[in-house]
């Protein structure tokens, strides 16, 4: 696929002035917000004590509003009466104006497609000199710096004369609309890949309910007490079929070490239901990895997870064969299973149901090896639960491919956003 800037010829910046705010295209201004903006105002939330201010036709937005919005707020969890309206400093902010956080979500930006009154903690902003694409990929470009300039309170805050203050590299009005028009392009890339992947997902999950309660060609079943399965299926308790150990549990910061000098240790925080996250991988020394041999896992081990994302279940890869385990439960490989199929088997929505009906502790609910030992699970045959676990995986690899497509093109459009959004590239 074409990057948007192959759709353009691109000019590197060779005309700069230095302004307040750095090196800027000698076209461009520098201009405060608020002298681009005929209103830039927060709102305000109505009692919540009168009934008659709530759930009527007009349109209330909060932060996690915004949040969830993306690009374009099209609707709101909360609405207000008209009543509401006039007995608070709410205010409706019209269509196609930006709504910025204050607070919470510092820096969060949408473009409201329908008029709607704000809370106190968001910014309406209303410019007709400005294209309001551009200022949302501005202020979406400067997110990260706002905290610079934030209220030093408990909380990091933002307040209007900040925002109204804040100063914006400006090209002219027919380079704003192509700058937007090209993050658009890469939005919309984004968009369509971010649906297949939903698609993909969806396609998984009807697979696992097919695949992991009716098996593949079955005809004939029986009644048992987790479920109807396959007549040629067995239950069995997990404890039967395998060890189920526990890793290392204690204090361990002092055993903490580099790669170069150490081994993985796989914790609670590694263990997703799309395999080993490798970005949360810490390593102990190799002393502790001798003393501690019950705390090791192999290729083929299935681990999962004791409390947070408790049942989530993932398979050692044989990369990281040898690799210490930190407070999670061990399923050691087995003859009479394969991994690939209980890892699925376990993060499967109704088995993880069944097994957090079972979870012990008070506080964070703890899954023990004794629960675990005594969990019973349905086993097909061997080779079917190969042949299950096969078309689980391609599924699998799909969504990994499709995921990595949408991380290389967000990170395409951050690069982009910068070059474009600071002039260090002209489009012509």
């Amino acid at each position: 696929m074409a990057t948007p800037l192959e759709f353009y010829k691109e000019e590197k910046l060779k005309k700069v002035k230095e302004t307040e705010i750095g090196k800027i295209p000698k076209e461009w201004e520098v201009v405060r917000l608020e002298d681009l903006c005929e209103r830039i105002k927060a709102g305000g939330t109505p009692s919540t004590s009168k009934r008659e201010f709530w759930n009527g036709d007009i349109p209330f937005v909060k932060i996690e509003d915004i949040t969830l919005a993306g690009k374009y707020l099209t609707n709101t969890k909360e609405k207000i009466s008209k009543l509401g309206l006039e007995n608070s400093s709410a205010w409706i902010v019209p269509e196609n104006s930006l709504l910025l956080a204050m607070y919470g979500s510092l820096g969060e930006v949408t473009i409201n497609k329908i008029p709607a009154a704000t809370n106190q903690a968001i910014l309406g902003i209303i410019s007709s000199k400005c294209d309001v694409e551009f200022l949302y990929y501005w202020f979406l470009y400067f997110k990260p710096n706002w905290k610079r300039y934030a209220k030093p309170t408990t909380q990091a805050n933002l307040t209007a004369e900040i925002v109204r203050n804040s100063k914006i590299p400006l090209p002219p009005l027919h380079e704003q609309r192509k700058i937007a028009h090209v993050l658009t392009t890469i939005d919309k890339a984004i968009e369509e890949v971010d649906k297949a992947i939903k698609k993909a997902e969806r396609i998984k999950k009807g697979l696992m309910q097919e695949l992991l309660t009716k098996g593949i060609g079955h005809k004939e079943f029986k009644d048992t007490e987790i479920g109807r399965i396959p007549k040629e299926w067995k239950v069995v308790r997990l404890g039967e079929l395998t060890k189920v150990t526990v890793g290392y549990v204690g204090k361990i910061n002092e055993y903490y070490t580099t790669e170069n000098d150490g081994v993985p240790l796989l914790s609670t925080t590694n263990i997703s239901e799309n395999g080993i996250r490798l970005d949360e991988i810490k390593y102990v020394s190799r002393g502790f990895h001798s003393k501690n041999k019950k705390s090791q896992v192999f290729s083929g081990d299935i681990i999962i997870a004791r409390h947070g994302m408790s049942g989530t279940a993932t398979t050692i890869p044989e990369f990281l064969k040898e690799a210490q385990c930190l407070n999670v439960v061990i399923v050691r490989s087995s003859r009479e299973f394969y991994s690939k199929f209980v890892e699925y088997l376990f993060n499967f929505e109704p088995t993880r149901r069944r097994l957090l009906g079972w979870k012990s502790g008070s506080v964070q609910g703890v899954v023990n090896t004794k629960v675990l030992e005594k969990f019973k699970i349905l086993l097909p045959p061997l080779p079917e639960q190969q042949k299950i676990a096969e078309i689980l995986s391609k599924w699998d690899r799909v969504i990994e491919l499709k995921k990595a497509k949408k991380e290389k093109l967000e990170r395409m459009k951050k690069k982009v956003m910068e070059l474009l959004l600071t002039g260090k590239v002209r489009i012509k």
